[in-house]
Protein backbone atom coordinates (compact mmCIF):
# COMPACT_ATOMS: atom_id res chain seq x y z
CA UNK A 1 0.00 0.00 0.00
CA UNK A 2 1.45 3.35 -1.01
CA UNK A 3 1.24 6.49 1.07
CA UNK A 4 -0.73 8.12 -1.70
CA UNK A 5 -4.53 7.90 -1.68
CA UNK A 6 -5.07 4.94 -3.98
CA UNK A 7 -8.76 5.80 -3.92
CA UNK A 8 -8.30 8.93 -6.01
CA UNK A 9 -9.99 8.35 -9.38
CA UNK A 10 -7.78 7.29 -12.31
CA UNK A 11 -6.37 9.88 -14.67
CA UNK A 12 -9.39 9.67 -16.97
CA UNK A 13 -11.61 11.01 -14.21
CA UNK A 14 -9.72 14.28 -14.12
CA UNK A 15 -10.08 17.23 -16.43
CA UNK A 16 -6.41 17.32 -17.42
CA UNK A 17 -5.10 16.93 -20.92
CA UNK A 18 -3.39 13.65 -21.87
CA UNK A 19 0.34 13.66 -21.36
CA UNK A 20 0.49 16.73 -19.14
CA UNK A 21 1.61 16.96 -15.54
CA UNK A 22 1.41 19.64 -12.90
CA UNK A 23 4.15 20.79 -10.58
CA UNK A 24 2.67 18.66 -7.82
CA UNK A 25 2.74 15.58 -10.01
CA UNK A 26 6.40 16.10 -10.79
CA UNK A 27 7.34 16.66 -7.15
CA UNK A 28 9.95 14.34 -5.69
CA UNK A 29 8.00 14.12 -2.43
CA UNK A 30 6.71 10.53 -2.28
CA UNK A 31 3.84 11.59 -0.04
CA UNK A 32 2.30 13.78 -2.72
CA UNK A 33 -0.30 12.35 -5.06
CA UNK A 34 -0.45 13.36 -8.74
CA UNK A 35 -2.69 16.28 -9.55
CA UNK A 36 -4.04 17.58 -12.83
CA UNK A 37 -2.69 20.20 -15.17
CA UNK A 38 -4.73 23.36 -14.55
CA UNK A 39 -5.70 23.83 -18.19
CA UNK A 40 -8.75 25.79 -19.20
CA UNK A 41 -11.85 23.60 -19.32
CA UNK A 42 -14.59 24.94 -21.61
CA UNK A 43 -17.21 22.35 -20.64
CA UNK A 44 -20.35 21.74 -22.61
CA UNK A 45 -21.33 25.33 -23.34
CA UNK A 46 -19.56 28.67 -23.93
CA UNK A 47 -21.23 30.25 -20.89
CA UNK A 48 -18.44 29.41 -18.43
CA UNK A 49 -14.77 28.59 -18.62
CA UNK A 50 -12.92 26.94 -15.75
CA UNK A 51 -9.28 26.63 -14.75
CA UNK A 52 -8.39 24.44 -11.80
CA UNK A 53 -5.62 22.86 -9.81
CA UNK A 54 -5.65 20.11 -7.19
CA UNK A 55 -3.34 18.20 -4.89
CA UNK A 56 -3.08 16.14 -1.73
CA UNK A 57 -0.48 15.34 0.91
CA UNK A 58 -0.58 12.82 3.76
CA UNK A 59 0.85 15.43 6.15
CA UNK A 60 3.74 15.12 8.58
CA UNK A 61 2.21 12.89 11.25
CA UNK A 62 -0.19 10.48 9.53
CA UNK A 63 0.95 7.06 8.37
CA UNK A 64 -1.30 7.16 5.32
CA UNK A 65 -3.58 9.45 3.36
CA UNK A 66 -7.30 8.90 3.94
CA UNK A 67 -8.34 11.83 1.70
CA UNK A 68 -9.61 11.38 -1.85
CA UNK A 69 -10.77 13.90 -4.42
CA UNK A 70 -12.38 14.25 -7.81
CA UNK A 71 -11.64 17.20 -10.07
CA UNK A 72 -13.35 16.72 -13.43
CA UNK A 73 -15.74 19.21 -14.98
CA UNK A 74 -18.44 19.56 -13.73
CA UNK A 75 -17.64 17.87 -10.35
CA UNK A 76 -15.02 19.17 -7.91
CA UNK A 77 -15.14 17.51 -4.49
CA UNK A 78 -12.97 16.35 -1.58
CA UNK A 79 -13.73 13.36 0.63
CA UNK A 80 -12.01 12.93 4.00
CA UNK A 81 -12.15 9.33 5.20
CA UNK A 82 -12.59 8.34 8.84
CA UNK A 83 -11.86 5.03 10.43
CA UNK A 84 -8.11 4.57 10.38
CA UNK A 85 -6.08 1.50 9.38
CA UNK A 86 -6.96 1.90 5.70
CA UNK A 87 -10.73 1.93 6.36
CA UNK A 88 -10.95 5.70 5.93
CA UNK A 89 -9.07 5.47 2.67
CA UNK A 90 -11.53 2.84 1.48
CA UNK A 91 -14.52 4.99 2.44
CA UNK A 92 -13.33 8.17 0.75
CA UNK A 93 -12.25 6.21 -2.32
CA UNK A 94 -15.64 4.57 -2.74
CA UNK A 95 -17.25 7.99 -2.41
CA UNK A 96 -15.28 9.68 -5.18
CA UNK A 97 -15.35 6.66 -7.48
CA UNK A 98 -19.14 6.58 -7.15
CA UNK A 99 -19.37 10.27 -7.98
CA UNK A 100 -17.16 9.63 -11.00
CA UNK A 101 -19.95 7.41 -12.37
CA UNK A 102 -22.29 10.40 -12.75
CA UNK A 103 -23.21 10.62 -16.46
CA UNK A 104 -22.34 14.33 -16.53
CA UNK A 105 -18.65 13.47 -16.26
CA UNK A 106 -18.86 11.35 -19.41
CA UNK A 107 -21.00 13.76 -21.42
CA UNK A 108 -19.61 17.07 -20.17
CA UNK A 109 -23.15 18.33 -19.66
CA UNK A 110 -23.82 20.68 -16.77
CA UNK A 111 -27.35 19.54 -16.05
CA UNK A 112 -26.97 17.75 -12.72
CA UNK A 113 -29.40 18.47 -9.90
CA UNK A 114 -29.20 18.06 -6.15
CA UNK A 115 -31.44 15.00 -6.49
CA UNK A 116 -29.02 13.39 -8.94
CA UNK A 117 -26.02 14.08 -6.71
CA UNK A 118 -27.83 12.76 -3.64
CA UNK A 119 -28.70 9.58 -5.54
CA UNK A 120 -25.00 8.88 -6.10
CA UNK A 121 -24.13 9.78 -2.52
CA UNK A 122 -26.68 7.24 -1.29
CA UNK A 123 -25.03 4.66 -3.54
CA UNK A 124 -21.67 5.60 -2.04
CA UNK A 125 -23.10 5.34 1.47
CA UNK A 126 -24.37 1.82 0.76
CA UNK A 127 -21.07 0.82 -0.85
CA UNK A 128 -19.03 2.05 2.12
CA UNK A 129 -21.25 0.24 4.62
CA UNK A 130 -20.96 -2.99 2.66
CA UNK A 131 -17.20 -2.73 2.24
CA UNK A 132 -16.40 -1.74 5.82
CA UNK A 133 -19.27 -3.12 7.87
CA UNK A 134 -20.24 0.46 8.79
CA UNK A 135 -16.95 0.80 10.65
CA UNK A 136 -15.71 3.67 8.48
CA UNK A 137 -17.12 6.79 6.94
CA UNK A 138 -16.23 9.85 4.97
CA UNK A 139 -17.09 13.51 4.76
CA UNK A 140 -17.62 15.20 1.40
CA UNK A 141 -17.65 18.80 0.25
CA UNK A 142 -17.44 20.48 -3.11
CA UNK A 143 -19.25 22.02 -6.04
CA UNK A 144 -21.00 20.73 -9.12
CA UNK A 145 -21.20 23.24 -11.96
CA UNK A 146 -24.74 23.46 -13.34
CA UNK A 147 -26.34 25.68 -15.95
CA UNK A 148 -29.90 26.92 -16.18
CA UNK A 149 -30.95 28.78 -19.35
CA UNK A 150 -27.29 29.30 -20.15
CA UNK A 151 -26.50 30.87 -16.77
CA UNK A 152 -23.97 28.98 -14.62
CA UNK A 153 -24.32 28.17 -10.93
CA UNK A 154 -22.26 26.52 -8.23
CA UNK A 155 -24.24 23.67 -6.70
CA UNK A 156 -22.53 23.41 -3.32
CA UNK A 157 -22.74 19.98 -1.67
CA UNK A 158 -21.59 19.21 1.86
CA UNK A 159 -21.77 16.44 4.43
CA UNK A 160 -19.41 16.50 7.42
CA UNK A 161 -16.67 19.04 8.09
CA UNK A 162 -14.72 19.24 4.85
CA UNK A 163 -15.22 22.73 3.48
CA UNK A 164 -16.00 24.79 0.40
CA UNK A 165 -15.02 28.45 0.26
CA UNK A 166 -15.59 31.16 -2.34
CA UNK A 167 -13.28 34.09 -2.97
CA UNK A 168 -15.41 36.69 -4.75
CA UNK A 169 -14.67 40.38 -5.25
CA UNK A 170 -11.71 40.02 -2.91
CA UNK A 171 -13.75 38.57 -0.03
CA UNK A 172 -13.40 35.00 1.24
CA UNK A 173 -16.52 33.30 2.59
CA UNK A 174 -17.21 29.75 3.71
CA UNK A 175 -20.18 28.59 1.64
CA UNK A 176 -20.53 25.17 3.25
CA UNK A 177 -21.67 24.68 6.85
CA UNK A 178 -19.81 22.16 9.00
CA UNK A 179 -21.77 19.22 10.32
CA UNK A 180 -19.90 19.01 13.60
CA UNK A 181 -20.46 19.21 17.33
CA UNK A 182 -18.60 22.50 17.63
CA UNK A 183 -20.62 24.08 14.81
CA UNK A 184 -23.78 23.19 16.70
CA UNK A 185 -22.31 24.87 19.79
CA UNK A 186 -21.48 27.96 17.72
CA UNK A 187 -24.99 28.03 16.26
CA UNK A 188 -26.42 27.79 19.78
CA UNK A 189 -24.28 30.72 20.91
CA UNK A 190 -22.46 28.62 23.49
CA UNK A 191 -18.97 29.14 22.01
CA UNK A 192 -17.42 31.54 19.52
CA UNK A 193 -15.93 30.55 16.15
CA UNK A 194 -12.49 31.26 17.61
CA UNK A 195 -13.18 28.89 20.49
CA UNK A 196 -14.49 26.28 18.05
CA UNK A 197 -11.17 26.30 16.21
CA UNK A 198 -9.35 24.97 19.30
CA UNK A 199 -12.16 23.02 20.96
CA UNK A 200 -11.13 19.46 21.98
CA UNK A 201 -14.14 18.00 20.11
CA UNK A 202 -13.70 20.06 16.95
CA UNK A 203 -13.11 16.93 14.83
CA UNK A 204 -16.33 15.17 15.87
CA UNK A 205 -18.74 15.21 12.91
CA UNK A 206 -22.50 14.80 13.16
CA UNK A 207 -23.06 13.61 9.59
CA UNK A 208 -21.05 11.33 7.33
CA UNK A 209 -21.41 8.81 4.54
CA UNK A 210 -20.98 5.14 5.43
CA UNK A 211 -21.65 5.37 9.15
CA UNK A 212 -24.23 6.80 11.52
CA UNK A 213 -27.85 7.73 10.85
CA UNK A 214 -27.45 11.14 9.18
CA UNK A 215 -26.39 10.71 5.55
CA UNK A 216 -28.22 13.52 3.75
CA UNK A 217 -26.00 16.23 2.31
CA UNK A 218 -26.81 19.94 2.36
CA UNK A 219 -27.14 21.70 -1.00
CA UNK A 220 -26.95 25.36 -1.90
CA UNK A 221 -27.22 26.96 -5.36
CA UNK A 222 -25.07 30.06 -5.92
CA UNK A 223 -24.86 32.09 -9.14
CA UNK A 224 -21.34 32.11 -10.57
CA UNK A 225 -19.86 35.60 -10.43
CA UNK A 226 -17.16 36.80 -12.79
CA UNK A 227 -13.77 35.95 -11.33
CA UNK A 228 -15.06 33.57 -8.67
CA UNK A 229 -12.42 31.35 -7.09
CA UNK A 230 -13.67 28.23 -5.33
CA UNK A 231 -11.59 26.36 -2.75
CA UNK A 232 -12.58 22.86 -1.66
CA UNK A 233 -10.49 21.32 1.11
CA UNK A 234 -10.28 18.69 3.80
CA UNK A 235 -9.99 19.90 7.40
CA UNK A 236 -6.26 19.27 7.27
CA UNK A 237 -6.05 22.69 5.60
CA UNK A 238 -8.41 24.84 7.66
CA UNK A 239 -7.23 23.06 10.81
CA UNK A 240 -3.77 24.56 10.20
CA UNK A 241 -4.59 27.87 8.49
CA UNK A 242 -7.14 30.46 9.52
CA UNK A 243 -9.36 32.21 6.98
CA UNK A 244 -7.05 35.23 6.83
CA UNK A 245 -4.08 33.13 5.74
CA UNK A 246 -6.18 31.13 3.29
CA UNK A 247 -7.50 34.34 1.74
CA UNK A 248 -4.00 35.80 1.51
CA UNK A 249 -2.68 32.80 -0.42
CA UNK A 250 -5.70 32.61 -2.70
CA UNK A 251 -5.37 36.31 -3.43
CA UNK A 252 -1.64 36.25 -4.11
CA UNK A 253 -1.36 33.19 -6.40
CA UNK A 254 -3.09 33.82 -9.73
CA UNK A 255 -2.56 30.30 -11.07
CA UNK A 256 -4.93 27.77 -9.46
CA UNK A 257 -2.33 25.00 -9.27
CA UNK A 258 0.21 27.38 -7.73
CA UNK A 259 -2.44 28.35 -5.16
CA UNK A 260 -3.06 24.69 -4.32
CA UNK A 261 0.64 23.96 -3.95
CA UNK A 262 1.19 26.97 -1.69
CA UNK A 263 -1.83 26.17 0.48
CA UNK A 264 -0.52 22.66 1.05
CA UNK A 265 3.01 23.90 1.78
CA UNK A 266 1.63 26.45 4.25
CA UNK A 267 -0.40 23.76 6.04
CA UNK A 268 2.71 21.59 6.31
CA UNK A 269 4.77 24.51 7.64
CA UNK A 270 2.07 25.10 10.24
CA UNK A 271 2.37 21.54 11.53
CA UNK A 272 0.79 19.24 8.94
CA UNK A 273 -1.00 17.24 11.62
CA UNK A 274 -3.56 15.78 9.22
CA UNK A 275 -3.91 14.83 5.57
CA UNK A 276 -4.26 17.95 3.42
CA UNK A 277 -6.23 18.05 0.17
CA UNK A 278 -7.20 21.11 -1.89
CA UNK A 279 -8.95 21.93 -5.14
CA UNK A 280 -8.98 25.49 -6.50
CA UNK A 281 -11.39 26.32 -9.35
CA UNK A 282 -11.35 29.65 -11.19
CA UNK A 283 -14.31 30.79 -13.29
CA UNK A 284 -14.60 33.16 -16.21
CA UNK A 285 -17.96 34.12 -17.68
CA UNK A 286 -18.22 35.68 -21.17
CA UNK A 287 -20.10 38.90 -21.81
CA UNK A 288 -23.14 37.10 -23.25
CA UNK A 289 -23.77 35.45 -19.89
CA UNK A 290 -23.58 38.78 -18.09
CA UNK A 291 -26.10 40.14 -20.59
CA UNK A 292 -28.42 37.19 -19.93
CA UNK A 293 -28.26 37.86 -16.21
CA UNK A 294 -29.11 41.52 -16.73
CA UNK A 295 -32.04 40.83 -19.06
CA UNK A 296 -35.52 41.21 -17.54
CA UNK A 297 -37.20 37.96 -16.51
Amino acid sequence: MTSQPASVPPAGAYGSSPGTASSAASSSDPNRAPSNDPNSVPGSAPSLRLRFGCGTDRGLHRAMNEDSFIAADPVFAVADGMGGHEAGEVASGICVRTLAEMPQLATGQRDATAAVVQQYLLQADAGIREATGSRAGTTLSGVVVVEQMGVPYWLVVNIGDSRTYRLSHGKLSQVSVDHSEVQELVDAGEITPAEAAVHPRRHVVTRALGTGDETAADYRLLPVEEGDRILVCSDGLNGELDDQNIARILGSESDPQAAVDELIRAALRSGGRDNVTCIVVDSSTPANVEAARAAPA
